[in-house]
């Protein structure tokens, strides 16, 4: 007998909350740079039983950027710390195929996979900010479409790489003096468009075989990606329709790459400001509107959008922008968004200084766990990445009160079950590519 389909949930902690004035609500805390704050976040998320919590990264800075994103630390370094404080919940981080090798980011995750016992995760990014390129000796941001002809090509010799040694290479045999088989350590001497690397990677294979993979392109060679290699995808949508479309042509393009459609989860983001009744909760939505500041929130949704608004009237209608190359998804969503209400820039701008683009959820706990189980049950998401607005109170309401119902109505798990994040996701671990076909050389025949 199966057991009835439950939603996934992700906590993704932006230090600061994700509303751009979330900092300044009665106690908050803010920084992305505390760590006890953060330690104390993911301990939260993981008495929720969450699947996984979820750190952002971008590789450039400003001062008007959102008051998350501003100052952080690493978020791989910050996995491997937040490793030594959980013991069920996934750990997933960004981490950009643009501006890394392919060699050391194969290294750092599969470092936190091992010191997590299998609980790591990877946001697959090409990089959205064009300024990044500046802070890596390059004279140009990658276009669109090479920048996802890299990604590919960056993720296979990832995969190649934690391939090196097939399971079981660690023998450790005292009375043989035999510490491993040299023959199941292998050579990936891969040689392709963007990168040449010979492999091996210095240490044995990842507790889930690959850290669970996750995307979010929206565009055309976003979503083959997605169908191609992504296991999460996480989702900019405002319209269950719209998300539920989504959903169902990325599962599509899953099984044309020779995929099950149930090996992708497609995971929307959600702001929930929460209250004790509707009136409490949208008078908390107010009092973070009138605390926002309103040129970094239209920064914001420039970044969002892909241009520059200064020069726009903001009481104007939302401009007819052309596509920038950047954020498509977030782009998409919020101008169909803003042509379905008819919304001036001014109120456009307030929206994203809520929830970053993402639905916003303004209402009881019972309000939100129906607007939740309603997208789950007509297929428009498997699960939900969470934003608080603001930190650990938000984010306490969501976990004490909105977890408890989804729980009481067979939505949401109990307690975990497994021990890594694929156990949590339901994903099968990747069997070793020489179980089926030769991919790599060994290192004896190689020299």
């Amino acid at each position: 007998m199966s057991m009835p389909r439950q939603m996934h949930l992700g906590a993704f902690i932006l230090g600061a909350g994700h509303h751009i004035a979330g900092w300044r609500m009665p106690g908050a805390e803010a920084g992305s740079e505390n760590l006890d704050l953060i330690k104390r976040i993911a301990r939260t998320a993981e008495r929720g039983k969450f699947d996984l919590l979820f750190l952002a990264d971008a590789v450039n800075t400003r001062p008007d950027m959102h008051p998350s994103m501003v100052l952080r630390l690493e978020p791989l370094t910050l996995l491997a710390a937040l490793a030594m404080v959980t013991e069920r919940i996934g750990l997933a981080a960004t981490a950009s195929t643009t501006y890394t090798e392919p060699y050391n980011l194969a290294r750092y995750l599969g470092s936190i996979d091992h010191m997590s016992n299998g609980r790591c995760g990877w946001n697959i990014v090409t990089g959205a900010f064009a300024d990044a390129a500046a802070n890596f000796s390059r004279d140009r941001h990658p276009p669109h479409d090479e920048r996802y002809a890299i990604a590919a090509e960056f993720v296979e010799v990832a995969k190649g790489l934690w391939d090196s040694c097939e399971d079981g290479i660690l023998t450790m045999d005292k009375a043989s003096g035999q510490f491993l088989d040299a023959g199941k350590m292998h050579a990936l001497n891969h040689a392709g468009t963007y990168f040449k690397v010979k492999g091996p990677l210095n240490m044995s294979r990842p507790p889930q075989g690959y850290p669970v993979l996750i995307q979010a392109g929206a565009s055309d060679a976003g979503r083959d990606l997605a169908g191609r290699i992504a296991e999460i995808v996480y989702a900019v949508h405002q319209d269950i329709e719209v998300a539920r479309a989504f959903s169902s042509d990325l599962k599509r393009r899953a099984v044309g790459f020779g995929r099950s459609p149930d090996h992708i989860k497609i995971m929307p983001g959600i702001c929930a400001i929460i209250g004790g009744t509707e009136a409490e909760a949208k008078a908390k939505l107010a009092e973070l509107g009138e605390c926002a500041d309103p040129k970094v929130a239209l920064q914001v949704l420039a970044e969002r959008l892909g241009h520059d608004l200064t020069a726009f009237d903001l009481d104007a209608p939302v401009p007819d922008l052309p596509p920038s190359g950047v954020m498509r998804g977030h782009a998409e969503t919020l101008t169909a968004l803003a042509r379905k209400e008819n919304l001036t820039l001014r109120q456009l701008r307030n929206v994203v200084a809520a929830s970053m683009g993402h639905r916003l959820m303004v209402g009881t706990p019972e309000q939100i766990a129906d607007g939740l189980q309603e997208w789950f049950e007509a297929g428009a998401a498997d699960g939900f990445n969470v934003m608080p607005p603001w930190f650990p109170g938000a984010f306490d309401d969501f976990v004490d009160h909105v977890v408890p119902i989804l729980q009481k109505r067979g939505l949401f798990r109990q307690d975990y079950t497994g021990t890594t994040l694929r156990d949590h996701l339901g994903l099968p671990r990747p069997e070793h590519p020489l179980a089926h076909r030769v991919l790599v050389g060994s290192m004896a025949a190689s020299g």
